[in-house]
């Protein structure tokens, strides 16, 4: 029932199931090329196996037996393909797996590899932190107390006046209290060159000087204009779409 690449699949199985494989070898390009020549493989059976038996021919096979059989074999062969294929990956599976428990250190060994183990040190002075305290670092990584019995300083230290910090702190308000006044704040501005002075007033009318005819003049001509022109042009009388 096998064929003969099959069968040479199979003996090669029986001989190692452990370390079985598609291929001889190991080469990555040969592998590729057995796997792709594999899948169209499994293509073309699947193919066959669905146009010449499962599609058109129903009635035929229930009642000639040889076609039957042909459907049997077509399966099994597609079957036994594809167990192939499974055995290689499961082999493949089987060899990462003991490749990693190889590579997992024993517990043992790793605490004979730990220096302290070697050196005996004691693990009470042992730290997780990576930065070290000041007084250590000052005194060449030992520790030490601060004073000694007379009263005498051993290690550098600075006085803080915390006490007077927090009851400057208790009676006062919780927001930032101003530093300047508005006329100093802008008199800084001005200083910086931040406000630009000079140029024309926005939004002041100029008055005029009622001695200046020739300009009261002007002035009243330009509001009889303005006061004609609105009597010719009503407001809305340029809306021509609203009309009734």
């Amino acid at each position: 029932m096998l064929n003969d690449s099959n069968k040479k699949l199979y003996e090669r199985y029986t001989a190692n199931p452990i370390s079985f494989s598609l291929t001889s070898t190991n080469d990555a390009a040969t592998r590729r090329e057995v796997k792709i020549t594999r899948f169209k493989e499994e293509k073309e059976l699947k193919q066959r196996l669905e146009l010449k038996y499962l599609s058109n021919n129903q009635s035929r096979l229930q009642s000639d037996e040889d076609d039957v059989r042909q459907l049997y074999l077509a399966e099994i062969n597609l079957y036994v393909h594809q167990t192939f294929q499974s055995l290689d990956l499961l082999s493949q599976e089987i060899s990462m797996l003991s490749s990693i428990r190889n590579a997992v250190p024993n517990l043992e060994q790793a605490q004979r590899d730990d220096s302290r183990s070697r050196n005996g040190e004691d693990r009470s002075t042992y730290s997780e932190r990576l930065d070290p305290p000041i007084s250590q670092l000052l005194q060449g990584g030992k520790f030490g107390p601060l004073l000694s019995k007379e009263g005498r300083p051993m290690q550098p230290f600075t006085l803080l006046d915390r006490r007077s910090q927090l009851q400057q702190g208790v009676f006062r308000p919780s927001h930032n209290l101003p530093t300047m006044t508005i006329d100093e704040y802008l008199e800084e501005e001005r200083r910086r060159g931040g406000i630009i002075e000079g140029g024309e007033k926005s939004g002041m009318k100029e008055e005029v000087d009622e001695d200046d005819l020739d300009r009261a003049d002007e002035e009243t001509m330009k509001a009889r204009a303005w006061d004609e022109y609105k009597e010719a042009n009503p407001r809305g009388s340029g809306n021509t779409l609203n009309r009734g």
